[in-house]
């Protein structure tokens, strides 16, 4: 059951899409006060676990730490951090009461989850105007699939977003990506998306290409296409300010720019200089924006990916002539005008400041609104601009989309990526534990930098990073300029790289089938082992192995210099590993702790009892796999259910589209 609370004049956010009557009194769960603010607090049970939060630090029971939805740009998660890149404020405690709570909520809010007292779940936030949906049920599982169906259905993308893709932040020429599809090709790993970094634009602009490099644009995406490999370009949230860019004066001509709140645009840098943010929170603005897609969709583009829009902002205007004030002070007269601590800390907040965030606004529904108030809802709105504008440019064709920062809502219009991670073990783990908050919050199509982001990867760690990839529905390996080059063909054992990336294609059918199964059904990808085996008191507390879909279990190894690793198993179940050249080995084990080995170049997995998987021959493109007849891996007498579509248009409901093979 649902019930809906409204506090104040909440700020409508769109992300529940069913309509709902406010119900009377307060929620049966917990103390709530709205008279400095807004204060749920409640007493959990010693045994308690808090699920939830999507893309948030630290591990799948959120128990124990201080999490703050605050959408930043912030490359360094390091375990002390609050926020990341997303606002995603639905949690379900479960243990000695079972409930689930959205807080809609668009601007700063604090989940203190046993961090201040270790009993006490605390959700705070300044001002107490908030829609709070309170869900009971009699599983965390439960609760979530209620939740799901009152957010709406998850983006469903085209089918050759679950090939792998390759991305560099520093590939600038046509010859660059041709040399990446060509050493792919020469390797023999399948590849179906190349990615395209801020580089390919004209100074940085949106919706423009380098003149250049990017000359006859159409003929070289054919060019790709031809070879079966897609070209995915990168959309900044800034657009900069030069006169003569069309894109520019259009949004000043027709005021669709966030301002000042002297109605002047407002001016922040970002990766082009001095830019203007579109203003995606204005209906108007937001179309104005989303139609400009169609500059690339027109060449032959079928995916983009939206980032620095939580909104990022290098510094403003306002905050840079504070620091030049601020040095010119300290030049003059030294300490004594300026203490240096002042001064660096100044210099070192003036990146993404709430001050920034207060000086702008949006004009929404014909009232001036502070950004600081609706931050978390820039990144949502810039690709709900995106997903709208496809639905108007190619209503039956589906657009690869993921973004970077977002906020329930969002799911239904793309993907995310989980942003700047780094070359870190600790990252490899971190990327684990996210998918099944992140599945819960109603993004299915998600995934990370695989070998990582910053730093310098090593060869061992992108490919462990890999065989987790393999299971994330965005499977992309991606790193910043100037770090150690990691595609998959620059190190010693291209064959090791081979067989991890064949064994993704040789499991596409399936994995494809079980996203949609959730997509359409509102259920979940990735589980925790406690929902599918709540009464198993270890299973329960297992946070480095992750359910997916009906069949299977993952137990990636995380660990620098290991030959494997220890798995529990709830149940008797198939261990399977996928090697070389097709290799697959099968081996039951009884229920409990088991030591399993694996080599670098191997792929783990384990199926459930009585439960099978369809498996085809690897192909260099997700177009050429052939699942018409696959192969049925997994416990003899089993059966399974395949979905399986064009992967270009959304007949969905079609009953053709639902196959059962038997083992």
């Amino acid at each position: 059951m649902i019930q809906k609370y409204v506090y104040g004049n909440p700020f409508s956010t769109d992300a529940v899409t069913v309509q709902m009557e406010a119900a009377e009194g307060a929620p049966q769960f917990g103390q709530l006060c709205t008279d400095e603010g807004f204060c749920f607090t409640y007493e959990m049970g010693k045994e308690d676990i808090v699920y939830g939060l999507g893309e948030a630090n630290r591990g799948i029971n959120k128990r124990g730490f201080r999490y703050v939805s605050d959408c930043a740009d912030d490359p360094n998660h390091t375990e002390d951090k609050n926020s990341l890149y997303a606002a995603h404020n639905f949690i379900i405690v479960a243990g000695k009461e079972t409930f689930g709570m959205f807080f809609d909520y668009p601007s700063v809010i604090t989940f203190d989850i046993g961090y201040t007292n270790l009993d006490k779940l605390k959700v705070s936030c300044a001002h107490a105007d908030m829609n709070l949906y309170v869900i009971t049920g009699e599983t965390p599982y439960d609760i979530v699939k209620q939740f799901r169906k009152i957010i709406g259905r998850s983006f469903i993308p085209p089918k050759f977003a679950f090939g792998f893709g390759q991305s560099r932040w520093g590939y600038v020429t046509k010859d660059d990506f041709r040399t990446v599809a060509q050493k792919y090709h020469e390797s023999r790993i399948p590849l179906d998306m190349i990615y395209m970094d801020i580089d390919y634009m004209q100074d940085y602009k949106d919706f423009t290409l380098n003149e250049e490099n990017f000359q006859e644009f159409p003929a070289f995406v054919q060019e790709m296409k031809d070879q079966h490999i897609r070209l995915i370009p990168i959309i900044d949230a800034g657009v900069k300010v030069e006169e003569g860019y069309d894109i520019y004066e259009e949004g000043v001509a027709n005021n669709y720019f966030c301002k000042r709140a002297d109605g002047t645009d407002f001016v922040a840098a970002v990766w082009p200089g001095d830019t203007h943010f579109p203003d995606v929170l204005n209906k108007d603005a937001r179309k104005w924006f989303g139609d400009h897609y169609s500059f690339l969709i027109d060449q032959g583009i079928e995916g983009f990916w939206n980032d620095m829009n939580e909104p990022a902002i290098f510094y403003s205007t306002e905050g840079m002539t504070e620091i030049k004030e601020m040095l010119k002070k300290f030049s003059e007269e030294g300490e004594k005008g300026v203490p240096m601590f002042h001064l660096m800390g100044k210099i070192m907040s003036m990146s993404n400041s709430h001050e920034d965030y207060k000086r702008f606004y949006h004009n929404v529904d014909g009232k001036m609104v502070c950004h600081e108030d609706v931050h978390n809802l820039f990144g949502y709105n810039m690709t709900r601009a995106a997903g709208e504008a496809f639905e108007r440019l190619v209503p039956d064709k589906r657009i690869l989309m993921f973004s970077r920062s977002s906020y329930v809502g969002m799911h239904r219009y793309g993907g995310i990526w989980t942003g700047d991670n780094k070359s870190w073990w600790s990252h490899l783990l971190l990327n684990l534990k996210m998918m099944p908050s992140l599945n819960m919050c109603g993004f299915l199509y998600t995934g990370a930098d695989l070998g990582g982001f910053g730093a310098d990867t090593t060869e061992d760690l992108v490919l462990r990073w890999l065989a987790l990839g393999v299971f994330t529905p965005l499977m992309r390996n991606h790193a910043a300029r100037g770090t150690r080059e990691q595609e998959c063909y620059q190190f010693d054992h291209i064959e090791d790289f081979r067989s991890v990336v064949e064994t993704r294609y040789r499991l596409i059918p399936y994995l494809y089938s079980e996203f949609m199964k959730a997509a359409l059904n509102n259920d979940l990808y990735f589980k925790p082992l406690s929902f599918v085996y709540p009464e198993d008191e270890i299973a329960v507390r297992v946070e480095d192995q992750l359910m997916l879909g009906d069949e299977i279990m993952i137990a990636p190894v995380y660990t620098q210099n290991a030959k494997g690793r220890y798995v529990y198993l709830p149940e008797e179940m198939m261990f399977v590993k996928f090697g070389r050249d097709g290799e697959i080995t099968e081996k039951v084990l009884e229920k409990g702790l088991h030591y399993v080995e694996v080599a670098l170049h191997e792929v783990p997995m384990f199926i459930r009892k009585g439960k099978c998987v369809p498996v085809v021959a690897s192909a260099e493109c997700v177009d050429d796999l052939d699942s018409t007849a696959p192969e049925l891996i997994g416990y003899a007498g089993s059966e399974y259910t395949m979905y399986e579509d064009d992967g270009v248009h959304k007949d969905y409901e079609n009953p053709k589209n639902y196959r059962v093979l038997r083992k």
